[in-house]
Formats: structure tokens, sequence, C-alpha cells
């Protein structure tokens, strides 16, 4: 089975402070991050194999760019100082 199989997947938007790499000037960004929680229950046709991988699996969220454009001088730059990757607890 694939990895998909045992997450839903959904996306949302959270804000973050960024500073441009170019103008230097502070914003507040709305940064996409995909987020995948774990299914409370295994597929049917699952195999046993599928079942020790799937407990192991924990939900978590991943950042899904990782450049922003400057709200002031319209430029690309690279979002740094944030986490790519947080595990969800719970799930």
């Amino acid at each position: 089975m694939q990895e998909q199989e045992f997450f839903t997947e959904s996306k949302v938007f959270k804000p973050a402070d960024l500073i441009c790499a170019f103008c230097k000037t502070r914003a507040r960004y709305e940064l996409p991050w995909v987020v995948r929680k774990k299914k409370s229950t295994l597929p049917p046709r699952a195999r046993e194999d599928d079942l020790s991988r799937f407990e192991k699996l924990q939900s978590y969220m991943v950042l899904a760019q990782d450049q922003v454009a400057c709200k002031h001088c319209h430029r690309l730059f690279d979002v740094s100082g944030i986490k790519t990757l947080a595990l969800l607890e719970g799930g």
C-alpha cells in the first residue's frame, strides 16, 4: 500500500512574520501547509507488513512552499527560520 492511503490530506494557511532578504522589510505572510492526519483505521485490503507500518505512523504537517514574494519589493525570497515539518499530537 502507498503511504497516502494511511492519511487524509488537507491544506491550511498559517501566518508567519518574515523578513525579506533583499529589502529587509518585515511583513506577515500566510504560508500554505499540507496537513496529513493518520486515519483511525487501516484500509481493509492491508497486509500484515502494512499494519506494522501503519502503527508507526504519526500525523504531521509539512510546509507546501519554500519561497514567498515580498509584499514591498515583490522579489521572491526563501522562507527561513521556520521548521518545514511539524508533528501533530494525538494522532
